[in-house]
C-alpha cells in the first residue's frame, strides 16, 4: 500500500498551514499514495495562549478538519491528521490535542486526544509546559481499516511503552506517532525510540513531523526536528524525511507485519510477574 509522510513547518496563521497542507495531500494523492499522515498541531504552532484563542476553533467549526475530510473525500484517500490544536469547553480554558483518523468518503473514523503532556526542561533555555495550554486525554484508540487496525498517539507519548504495547496486544499492526519534536531531544533520541516502538510490538511505525523554525506573529518562535519516519516491524527506517518540509512515498507491506511477529512473537510472551 503506497503511503505518504508530510513533513510541515506550519506557523501561527490557520489559514496559510490549510492551504500548504492541502496542496501536499494532493501532491501525495497524485503519487499514489492512499493513505496520508500529517504531523502534530498541522493547524497551528504557536507558544502564544492569546494567539491561539484567537485563531483556534472547536472541533466543529474547525475550518482545517472540515477542509481535509472533504479532500480525502474527494482524492478517495485515507488521511491521518497528525493533530489539530482545538477550543474546548473546559472551565479553566485549554485546547486539546486530537488526532484523527478520516475514510476515504470524509469520515472521522477515530478521535484521539494526546494522553501525556511535554511538560520538561531540556535545556535552561528550552522549556516546555504543555499542560499549561493543553488538557490530556485518558483513553486509548485503535481504529480498524481496510489495511489493519491503526492504533493512534501523538509525540510524547512516544516515551511510554506500555502505551504502544497495550495498542498491539488491542490488535494494532500500525503506529502512528505524529510529532512536533524539540530539536535537542530529537537529535538524540527521535529515530532509537522510534526503532524500539516497532521492534517491541512488530508495528509499522509512522511519524510524520514538524520541522525547521516555525513562522509566527507573536510569542517566541519554536524550531522543530523534522526527519519524519516510517519504521518496518523489524526496525528497519523506510523513510528519513530530514530538515526540510515535503511528501515522502513509500511502501507498506501488511506482510511484514507477520513475519517480524513469526519470528520474533514476543507479545505472545508476555507474563505476570510480582515485585520490584
Amino acid at each position: 500500500m503506497k503511503t505518504a509522510l508530510i513533513q510541515l513547518c506550519s506557523g501561527d496563521d490557520p489559514q496559510e498551514n490549510m492551504s500548504q497542507t492541502q496542496w501536499f495531500v494532493a501532491e501525495a494523492a497524485a503519487e499514489g499514495a492512499e493513505f496520508v499522515l500529517t504531523p502534530e498541531v498541522t493547524n497551528c504552532v504557536s507558544g502564544s495562549r492569546t494567539r491561539q484563542q484567537e485563531v483556534l476553533r472547536h472541533e466543529h467549526d474547525d475550518p482545517t478538519l472540515a477542509a481535509l475530510r472533504q479532500q480525502s473525500e474527494e482524492l478517495g484517500i485515507w488521511v491521518l491528521i497528525g493533530s489539530l490544536a482545538l477550543k474546548t469547553d473546559d472551565p479553566d480554558g485549554r485546547f486539546a490535542n486530537r488526532s484523527f483518523l478520516i475514510s476515504p468518503q470524509g469520515r472521522i473514523v477515530a478521535r484521539y486526544d494526546k494522553i501525556h503532556m511535554f511538560d520538561v526542561q531540556v535545556t535552561a533555555e528550552e522549556t516546555y509546559r504543555e499542560s499549561a495550554g493543553y488538557r490530556p486525554g485518558d483513553r486509548a484508540v485503535v481504529a480498524e481499516t481496510p489495511f489493519g487496525p491503526v492504533g493512534l498517539s501523538v509525540c510524547y507519548d512516544l516515551r511510554f511503552p506500555h502505551l504502544y504495547q497495550a495498542l498491539a496486544l488491542a490488535g494494532a499492526r500500525v503506529l502512528t506517532i505524529p510529532a512536533a519534536f524539540s530539536p535537542v531531544t530529537g537529535a538524540a533520541h527521535w529515530e532509537p525510540i522510534l526503532r524500539a516502538r516497532a521492534i517491541e510490538t512488530g508495528c509499522f511505525v509512522l511519524a510524520p513531523a514538524q520541522t525547521g523554525t516555525h513562522p509566527t506573529t507573536r510569542g517566541k518562535q519554536r524550531r522543530t526536528y523534522g526527519h519524519s519516519m516510517a519504521v518496518s516491524p523489524w526496525g528497519e527506517v523506510l523513510v528519513d524525511g530530514g530538515a526540510k518540509p515535503g511528501i515522502h512515498v513509500f511502501d507498506m507491506d501488511a506482510a511484514s507485519v507477520d513475519d517480524a511477529r513469526r519470528k520474533v512473537p514476543s507479545l505472545n510472551h508476555i507474563r505476570p510477574f510480582e515485585g520490584p
